[in-house]
């Protein structure tokens, strides 16, 4: 395979599993991260038709199979993690880090704070309208910027993405470059001590010191978490999870994180067969126990071993 001349690095044959927070993964068929928006289209715009393009943020979300991907991956760096300022306005670089996001917009007195906790960069927390806490991408996006699979760059409102829970509308091989949302004004200091108490429910109730990919499976339909004292947990993903006596279930080097059953976990040496083979279980058991059949949070691409 030719590819196109580019200013940034191309590397064929390139293994991922360095690249996903559960370091499982075989090969993308090239990975290729753009200098800057200009060499992004060149590529797009110059590369075969008929190869598929993937793009890959930080992969906080994701299990690479082990047979890895028959596509170009393209990962986002420097060139793409700015973060502007603009009355209400936050504008950011598809490759910034959702934590850095909702801290800068913090210090301009601007309230994002959902986006703290959430893993991740922000070309996928727009793809997978992220959120917690009540709040979600789609309650603040105002529109995306992208380079479509031709190269051509576009503008697309954040009504056209039909963002609902966990999903977005977004046409088969865009690349996200860049997102702005619409904050409210809140008190810098309150804002940080919000999210100082975000992070302390976090680091108590989920497993962040181990090798996981967040939320394993979607809440069932109607039961996505608000984060409120008086929120109803009958139908969360991580009890039905438990009511099937599938929290701490292990498979190789796989485990359901006995802090937090809804988080899959590479306890060591896990493939990435373990851990879409336990997460199916988990999902058989579920649905044996309560008729509910669990989606999947996180994306798996990829072919297998």
């Amino acid at each position: 395979m030719t590819y196109p001349n580019v200013r940034g690095t191309l590397t064929e044959n390139r293994p991922l599993a360095d690249l996903t927070w559960l370091r499982v993964g075989g090969p993308a068929d090239a990975l290729f991260q753009p200098a800057d928006m200009d060499d992004l289209q060149t590529f797009l715009r110059d590369l075969d038709a008929r190869v598929a393009v993937f793009p890959m943020g930080v992969g906080s979300n994701l299990i690479v199979r082990d047979g890895g991907l028959r596509a170009v991956v393209i990962r986002l760096g420097r060139g793409f993690n700015g973060i502007e300022i603009e009355g209400d306005l936050v504008h950011a670089g598809a490759a910034a880090l959702d934590a850095h996001v909702a801290r800068r917009a913090a210090q301009a007195g601007l309230d994002l704070t959902f986006l703290r906790t959430i893993p991740g960069s922000i070309g996928g927390a727009v793809r997978m309208n992220a959120g917690c806490y009540g709040s979600y991408t789609a309650d603040h996006l105002v529109e995306v910027q992208a380079v479509t699979r031709s190269g051509e760059a576009v503008t697309i409102p954040a009504a056209d993405l039909k963002l609902a829970y966990r999903s977005s509308d977004l046409p088969q091989g865009h690349v996200l470059t860049r997102a702005t949302f619409r904050a409210g004004r809140g008190d810098p200091a309150d804002l940080e001590e919000r999210m100082a108490a975000q992070l302390a429910k976090r680091d108590e109730t989920q497993p962040t010191k181990d090798r996981s990919a967040g939320s394993t499976f979607r809440n069932p339909a109607g039961f996505s978490s608000t984060g409120k004292a008086d929120d109803v947990h009958d139908l969360k993903a991580w009890k039905v999870i438990d009511d099937a006596g599938m929290r701490g279930a292990t498979l190789g080097g796989a485990i359901m994180s006995p802090k937090h059953s809804n988080f899959l976990v590479n306890a060591g040496g896990a493939t990435a067969a373990d851990l879409e083979g336990l997460g199916e279980a988990v999902r058989k058991k579920v649905f044996d126990a309560s008729g509910l059949t669990l989606e999947w949070e996180i994306m798996r691409v990829g072919d297998p071993a």
